[in-house]
């Protein structure tokens, strides 16, 4: 198997820079899923296109093995321009892969090219290309539109890159992973006037300054200090800069709110919308709040990280870390592992070159990488579906 792999990597490389020069955002991967789909059927899979609008399944069955898994890899880049000059450049301005899902897709392809070949299982593999993982919503959508009733899955399995780790180095840890990822919006409406005449209106810029320095007050004071939570205002809009004699109407602040816990997930939605609502009062305004839950936290199931333990320590011996910090960044791989029992993986991608991490415009995924994460889709198949041992 190794052999085929190596024998393989120079495509893989090729196609991996193809992708990273052609970037497409969420929904949009038309030409990435036709990449997908048509390798894929290359290989002997059958192929299902356009589920979640973009996605792409393709399925190998080998034996008669009754358990079915699901290995997801996302499509998607990200709406911003790449500055690093390297011959595989994005090609589209204002769109590059900064997250690592080139590299994604190609460990995916790189491993059903294997197994289509080997055949060394018996069971039944779905291999899940997501659209849209970037904040638009692809896997839930997948979901929607049946993707475990169309592919029933025992198992469910995701992976990405991590600078700081070596590219032949794997983190597979149990329980959470990346955080739950929801945004809230909050209107102050005050009442404009004169900037040198305060006291006749009812000004809500002050009103925004006591309700951001507020905010921290809620993981800071009210959230368990044991359990973790971020509450970050992201965006500001008020007033005119061409018109700094008026105290406007209105301020309107929105942000990002992180949690591991359903629980402190809900604590974050009502202390958020009981400061809005006592700051208000406080200065004699109004105050509109809306809280949106995006993506719920990504955690690990027990089991699945046994299995995906496994595979990992077969391909990286030592190099395996059971204990790693999670991420308060969200994944919406969390759908798919609300539906079956799932285990979120970390690879390598070698040191932040120049400190380029993840949605940098400098970041690259590390074609060092390539070899080891295929050997592992490779390997997690073996394991799960030939009956040995989950547990070592």
């Amino acid at each position: 198997m190794s052999d085929l792999i190596d024998a393989d990597l120079p495509f893989l490389t090729d196609l991996r820079r193809g992708l990273h020069a052609h970037p497409e955002l969420g929904f949009e991967e038309e030409r990435t899923s036709a990449i997908v789909a048509n390798l894929l059927e290359e290989a002997g899979l059958e192929v299902h296109r356009g589920l979640g609008g973009t996605g792409v399944v393709g399925t190998l069955r080998c034996g008669n093995g009754p358990r079915s898994i699901g290995l997801r890899a996302d499509m998607d880049a990200l709406a911003m321009p790449e500055t690093a000059d390297r011959p595989w450049k994005s090609t589209v301005p204002g769109k590059m892969h900064a997250c690592g899902h080139d590299g994604h897709t190609t460990l995916l392809l790189g491993a059903a090219r294997a197994l289509a070949k080997t055949r060394n299982f018996s069971g039944t593999v779905h291999f899940i290309f997501q659209p849209a993982e970037e904040g638009r919503g692809g896997a839930k959508r997948m979901v929607e539109d049946g993707l475990f009733r169309l592919f029933p899955c025992d198992a469910v399995y995701g992976l990405h890159n991590m600078p700081g780790l070596d590219p032949d180095e794997m983190a597979v840890v149990e329980g959470p992973q990346l955080a739950s990822s929801d945004s809230w919006r909050v209107t102050f409406r005050g009442t404009g006037t004169h900037g040198a005449k305060p006291h006749l209106g009812r000004d809500p810029i002050t009103a925004a300054g006591a309700f951001l320095s507020a905010l921290q007050t809620i993981p800071g004071r009210v959230v368990d200090p044991l359990q973790p939570a971020v509450v970050s205002a992201c965006s500001v809009q008020a007033g005119d800069p061409k018109a700094l004699n008026v105290i406007p109407d209105l301020v309107e602040i929105g942000g990002t709110a992180r949690a591991y816990s359903p629980e402190v997930r809900d604590q974050l939605k009502a202390e958020i919308g009981r400061l809005a609502q006592g700051t208000a009062q406080m200065f004699a305004i109004a105050a509109d709040y809306t809280y949106i839950r995006r993506i719920p936290p990504v955690i690990n199931h027990p089991d699945t990280t046994q299995r995906a333990l496994g595979a990992a320590r077969d391909v990286f011996g030592e190099k395996v870390r059971t204990a790693f910090p999670p991420s308060t960044a969200g994944d919406d791989f969390a759908y798919f592992a609300g539906e079956a029992p799932g285990c979120y993986v970390w690879l390598g991608n070698g040191p932040a070159v120049d400190g380029a991490l993840h949605h940098n415009t400098a970041y690259d995924f590390n074609d060092a990488a390539i070899g080891p994460g295929v050997r592992f889709w490779v390997r997690l198949v073996e394991r799960e579906l030939s009956g040995e041992a989950a547990h070592d």
